[in-house]
């Protein structure tokens, strides 16, 4: 399949998914994510990046999901992070389509971190920045620690997890988005409660083809 074939695919896979979910993402916000999707999949014939191949798959289970949420973010100004990228997911396409943000893309994984700092440069964002590390490593960090108004997760961990890597970088008041399966409902424990108030809002993939679960945790801590 030419680039150009592909793009159209990708793009026509977006556009379409992302009108079905009620979003009216515009003609540059398509055109980025299509340069990180095409990209990714160049880069992940030399390194592995993603399971996920080809425009219309791409389009759907990375893209789509990650927009998806884009009508439960609250945080449209401020700082936030995206715990174990990956790939930049989902956290490169919010930042696309809240550019008020500003965005810190972390990861364990070198390679991922190259790579997502390449396609940075090759979108011209400003806003945005990838770092290689941990996020248990942050936490001795005090240009960190406090700081984040929202933290995105997708498929890192469970909720217990999650928000002991989060708790300590969410600003007073701040939220924690962990994008998960209907099924992880089970994952709310008495000791969350009492640390968060939770919400948890399900909705469908285009064409029905998924629900998913986007689950807000947002801290009881006062701020002062």
């Amino acid at each position: 399949m030419s680039d150009d074939n592909w793009m159209d695919l990708f793009c026509d896979t977006l556009g379409r998914g992302s009108r079905q979910m009620g979003l009216d993402l515009t003609r540059v916000q398509v055109e980025q994510m299509a340069c990180h999707a095409i990209h990714l999949e160049k880069w992940n014939r030399h390194v592995n990046l993603t399971a996920i191949k080809g425009p219309a798959l791409l389009a759907h289970k990375h893209f789509l999901d990650a927009v998806a949420i884009q009508p439960f973010i609250h945080v449209t100004t401020g700082q936030m992070m995206d715990m174990g990228t990956g790939g930049g997911f989902p956290g490169l396409p919010v930042k696309l389509l809240n550019p008020g943000i500003r965005m810190v893309l972390v990861d364990a994984s070198r390679k991922k971190i190259h790579f997502l700092k390449h396609v940075i440069r090759m979108l011209k964002i400003d806003g945005i920045e990838a770092i290689h590390g941990r996020v248990d490593d942050l936490h001795k960090d005090p240009g960190f620690v406090g700081r984040f108004n929202g933290i995105l997760a997708r498929g890192l961990a469970d909720l217990d997890r999650l928000a002991g890597l989060a708790g300590p970088l969410l600003a007073p008041n701040g939220i924690l988005y962990a994008l998960k399966s209907p099924g992880a409902r089970e994952e709310i424990t008495r000791d969350l409660k009492k640390k968060f108030c939770i919400q948890w809002d399900d909705y469908d993939l285009p064409d029905g083809k998924e629900t998913r679960s986007l689950v807000r945790l947002t801290s009881k801590q006062k701020s002062s």
